[in-house]
């Protein structure tokens, strides 16, 4: 949709549709009811994989000449596949760690701002200069490729590969929306530092101190569990609170609680196990998590 005048243009009809899907894709993860909707996935795909790259595009690129469709496509596909592990390194590196919400709050942002930011660059530049996408010229101009008539035979089986591929596509949406694919039951285990970091462990102690451990379960299963843990200073059991001890999680449901670690007797490079059994495995770790530690003795 091209602007009349730079300085008095209209939102761009291309930023507007990236800040409406950022939105229904929060609305479809935030509200319980829409979470588990397969329309969730199909909105969360394009919110990772390319809305953060055609915003920083859109920011580095105002205008309508340099970049053609094609290119500024792959290129926001490259950029968000470049941007969001440099979202997850940040967020690993503060207290609110790599978790859906702080992910999604981070993205969103960054892509809402970044559309302002490519508005307001695209507002400085003649109306015939700055990029836009008219969807219905867009629609018009793609029937017209697949639908008009070839000019060779190679133009005519490229039309004929694009039509039944577009096909597919929507085949593959209506499987995925109609038939119901559960997924696999599975049991997150996670072990945080005290900053409820994914790094920073106590791994140094003095006979005596205690060092703290987050200890985090997410129960995929699909129903109720009940679990049991155990945790080993080379094979030796420590002691823990019944919480830990024996957790009961309901499906998508999660536990993060700290756990005081004090270890009764020193050593080097001694393996600290954290096992998680299940209730339908009571003798076999259905998850297990190492730590080595060094324990010296007490000055």
């Amino acid at each position: 949709m091209r602007s009349h005048m730079a300085g008095n243009q209209k939102f761009p009809s291309d930023l507007l549709f990236v800040i409406g899907l950022v939105i229904l894709t929060d609305i479809f993860v935030l509200i319980p009811v829409l979470s588990e909707s397969f329309i969730r996935t199909v909105l969360g795909l394009p919110l990772v994989l390319f809305l953060p790259g055609y915003a920083l595009v859109a920011l580095l690129f105002p205008a309508n000449n340099g970049l053609e469709g094609i290119e500024r496509a792959a290129l926001s596909v490259g950029m968000s596949v470049a941007t969001v592990p440099l979202i997850g390194l940040v967020l690993n590196n503060t207290s609110f760690g790599i978790r859906e919400m702080p992910l999604l709050a981070s993205l969103s942002l960054l892509i809402i701002l970044t559309c302002a930011a490519a508005y307001v660059r695209r507002r400085q530049l003649p109306e015939d200069k700055a990029f836009g996408v008219s969807f219905k010229a867009s629609a018009h101009s793609l029937l017209v490729e697949i639908l008009g008539k070839p000019e060779s035979s190679t133009e005519k089986i490229l039309r004929v590969f694009l039509a039944i591929s577009v096909m597919a596509l929507v085949g593959s949406l209506a499987y995925v929306s109609i038939i119901p694919h559960e997924q696999e039951p599975f049991t997150e285990f996670y072990i945080l530092g005290p900053d409820k970091t994914a790094n920073n462990y106590t791994t140094e102690y003095i006979q005596g101190d205690s060092g703290t451990v987050i200890i985090g379960v997410v129960n995929h299963e699909h129903r109720t569990v009940n679990y049991t843990m155990d945790v080993r200073l080379e094979n030796r059991s420590l002691a823990l609170p019944e919480n830990l001890k024996n957790i009961q999680l309901e499906d998508n449901t999660t536990l993060e609680e700290p756990l005081e670690i004090t270890p009764s007797f020193e050593g080097e490079n001694m393996e600290l196990q954290f096992l998680l059994f299940n209730d339908t495995e009571k003798d076999v770790p259905y998850r297990d998590l190492r730590l080595w530690i060094n324990v010296t003795e007490e000055a």
